[in-house]
């Protein structure tokens, strides 16, 4: 699903009375009200697309000018290893069959130019071909195929009558150890690749907004169900939202750095049981002046990304996966309860992996609660709550639901 560019101005407001509504996409972004919707034929159901995937594949095309296109013949062996499994296998078959057809056209006109294809010469027992037993072009590529797979048998041979036939096995071999390094290291390559480790690399289904230390965090859960375990994992995050400079620069597709605890190394992540990251909200955090409500109006797209080291072949591995404003839930927690010792092993429940349950936690956002305890407006204050008539320390976040 690749996503059409348009211009800014082009925001299409989410259709509320039913009607039909074309589909249409705003430069750039792909996480909420500046991008696209599309309607059904019959003018209900809309969908919002997203720059990430929850399963890491980006929805992003790249259209290049045609004369940009020589670029990738240029680097042949990665646009070869990144192409699909059925044009690769396409191009592996033609590669071989190709190869035998030319070099059979070529013997067959050896043959040809020898007098190895004359009637008379092929009853003539006293003749002495260029190549035995080649006599017609089918015969002629069987001969190929047999010295190009170096299968022998023994029915066809060069003689010595033809020094150009031997130059021809010699530069048939040649060819043939190119076409065979080039052609296995393409598939061995593709087979080798760590993108099908990230697909035991798991992400919880929504994050979740609670309070941790008096502090709102946003959290995130990451597993691995592999035994083999993945080396100097780390994890970094990207809101991307539109960003309006102070000189009225606007940037639809700004990338704002989610710290997930890079100076004190938190992002670094020993994944050998399901890990939940964390990241304080304050005042750098582009969800320090969010509230619960701004966030279910909410305008953006979380992308996470791991990282890190396979164990059994030492390449690097990427997973990647998306949150989108209704796939984070505040005022939740993510339940503990996965590892448990079961005869002197730790046994993890991934049956829990996404349970969640709900906790008190204020509703505002963390700028308003800061700067409310900075006021005296805090723990153990009857001063009301963010919703104004709760207090602040008995604030029960079902109230609001």
């Amino acid at each position: 699903m690749s996503m059409t560019m348009a211009n800014i101005d082009s925001y299409a407001p989410m259709p509320s009375n039913g009607t039909k509504q074309e589909v249409v996409s705003v430069e750039g972004y792909a996480g909420g009200k500046t991008l696209a919707y599309r309607t059904s034929s019959r003018g209900k159901s809309t969908q919002k697309y997203r720059m990430v995937d929850q399963d890491g594949h980006c929805n992003i095309s790249h259209n290049s000018p045609r004369k940009q296109n020589y670029r990738f013949l240029a680097d042949i062996f990665t646009t070869l290893v990144d192409i699909k499994w059925r044009y690769n296998l396409t191009v592996f078959t033609l590669a071989y069959v190709l190869s035998w057809l030319i070099f059979g056209a070529v013997w067959w006109v050896l043959a040809l130019q020898h007098g190895d294809l004359v009637p008379e010469n092929i009853e003539n027992p006293e003749w002495k071909p260029c190549v035995v037993n080649v006599h017609s072009f089918p015969t002629a590529f069987l001969f190929s195929l047999e010295t190009q797979t170096t299968i022998g048998y023994g029915s066809r041979s060069v003689t010595e009558e033809c020094w150009v036939g031997m130059l021809l096995v010699v530069c048939q071999s040649v060819v043939s150890c190119i076409v065979d390094a080039v052609m296995v290291g393409i598939v061995f390559a593709k087979i080798a690749r760590p993108k099908k480790r990230a697909e035991t690399l798991i992400f919880s289904k929504k994050a979740v907004i609670t309070l941790r230390d008096g502090k709102l965090c946003l959290l995130l859960r990451i597993g691995d169900i592999r035994k083999s375990h993945i080396l100097e994992a780390h994890v970094r995050g990207v809101v991307i939202q539109k960003r309006v400079t102070k000189e009225g620069e606007v940037i639809p597709l700004y990338p704002y750095d989610l710290d997930v605890g890079f100076d004190r190394g938190w992002d670094r992540i020993f994944l050998v049981w399901p890990i939940v990251v964390e990241h304080v909200i304050e005042k750098e955090s582009p969800f320090y002046e969010m509230s619960a409500s701004d966030l279910e109006h909410g305008d953006f797209e979380l992308v996470i990304v791991l990282e890190g080291i396979v164990e059994a072949t030492g390449m690097t591995v990427q997973k990647r996966t998306s949150y989108l404003p209704h796939e984070i839930l505040w005022g939740y927690q993510f339940d503990h309860q996965l590892v448990a010792l079961h005869d002197d092993d730790y046994h993890v429940n991934y049956s829990h992996f996404n349970t969640v349950h709900q906790v008190s936690t204020p509703r505002c956002s963390a700028k308003q609660l800061y700067n409310m305890r900075d006021v005296g407006v805090g723990e153990g204050d009857s001063t009301t709550g963010p919703n104004g008539n709760i207090p602040l320390t008995t604030y029960n976040v079902e109230s609001e639901l």
